[in-house]
């Protein structure tokens, strides 16, 4: 009896998610497959031939791979340390560690802009110190988009990791060092295999929101499409929704496969866990 009524309070939320998420994204699907003739995968067989979109997949696959591993070597050591900190301490540091995500990404992006651009802080700097001749072209690339959405996204796997980290007995820590164990080794054999789970939690959240993220390629990527902005052109400027839709359709399929292949290599690295 205790479990219908508990049914009943999840039915709410289950309706909002169905009608106003589930059901679009079938209804947006669906629609790639049909045209006047009737069903037909011409639609895709078409981007595939199209050496333009390939190239926007490739780059954007590219620049979310990028972001997510630069992502973890700075986030794992980071959340290591943070999770050893006393709990004042701890919690003014992830306090610090979420403060940029309360500021808004056209914020962050324009900031960038400041920065890295041919006149920027890093520019003048470099020329100053005379190591280099001209301005770095660092603006409207595929590394300034990485810049942008590593600043974007780090947050998250260091709060992921932390989580999971200070979760992780010091008993097991100290007895794999009594058993003769470097730090090093305890590092890499215990906390790394320990810390899989939040690993692969945090490199999903960075990889599909760099792999869908618009407002920071948009800016700092000027010129170089990603396939966010690629699907922005075609449904607000071209007005082409059939084809915003086969692009939509695409990056669904890609990040369900993304997810996937990380959910089994983390079940492979930590088959326990």
């Amino acid at each position: 009896m205790k479990k219908r009524y508990l049914y009943l309070l999840l039915l709410p939320g289950v309706l909002f998610l169905t009608i106003f998420m589930i059901v679009p994204i079938f209804l947006t699907i669906g629609t790639t497959f049909f045209n006047e003739s009737g069903f037909t995968i011409q639609g895709y067989l078409d981007f595939f031939k199209d050496r333009y979109f390939i190239e926007i997949l490739l780059t954007t696959l590219r620049v979310s791979l990028f972001t997510t591993i630069i992502c973890i070597l700075l986030g794992f050591p980071a959340a290591y340390y943070i999770s050893k900190l006393g709990k004042r301490t701890k919690a003014i540091m992830l306090l610090l560690t979420i403060f940029p995500l309360l500021t808004s990404p056209v914020v962050r992006s324009f900031s960038w802009m400041v920065i890295i651009g041919k006149n920027g802080v890093i520019n003048k700097l470099l020329l100053s110190m005379g190591l280099i001749d001209k301005p770095l072209d660092i603006l409207y690339t595929p590394t300034a988009i990485i810049i942008g959405l590593v600043h974007l996204f780090l947050p998250l796997i260091i709060v992921t990791l932390v989580g999971v980290m200070e979760n992780i007995e010091t008993d097991l820590l100290k007895a794999a060092e009594s058993l003769g164990a470097s730090r090093l080794a305890v590092f890499s054999k215990v906390i790394i295999p320990l810390s899989v789970p939040g690993l692969v939690v945090g490199s999903i959240l960075v990889f599909v929101g760099s792999f869908t993220a618009y407002t920071t390629p948009a800016l700092l990527g000027g010129k170089q499409r990603v396939i966010s902005t690629f699907l922005y052109q075609n449904a607000i400027t071209l007005n082409e929704w059939q084809v915003a839709s086969i692009v939509a359709t695409i990056m669904i399929a890609v990040t369900v496969l993304i997810i996937s292949i990380m959910n089994g290599l983390a079940k492979k690295l930590n088959p326990k866990g």
